[in-house]
């Protein structure tokens, strides 16, 4: 597999032995090779779920915004058809 990126930076994370040798056996079901590759996968499936999450964020402020417009314009129309109804619950 080539690198397509040169990896410049290093992290260093203590393990117990267990939790390596955990890491180790994941490596062979996953098909990664090696504690690092496997590493940086779920890494990147951190910052993926991250992105996504700031995406749906931005997505939910839309439709807030959206609804609240839908919200004032209801009112509007209600208003020419009853205008004491809105000037009461307004």
């Amino acid at each position: 597999m080539t690198v397509l990126k040169l990896r410049t930076r290093t992290i260093s994370v203590r393990l117990s032995d267990d939790e390596y040798t955990a890491l180790k056996g994941l490596c062979l079901i996953r098909g990664a090779r090696s504690v690092s590759d496997l590493t940086r996968d779920a890494v990147r499936s951190l910052l993926d779920r991250k992105e996504r999450e700031d995406l749906l964020g931005e997505r939910m402020e839309e439709f807030r915004l959206q609804m609240k417009g839908l919200d004032e314009k209801i009112r509007q129309l209600a208003s020419l058809i009853d205008p004491s109804k809105i000037e009461a619950n307004g």
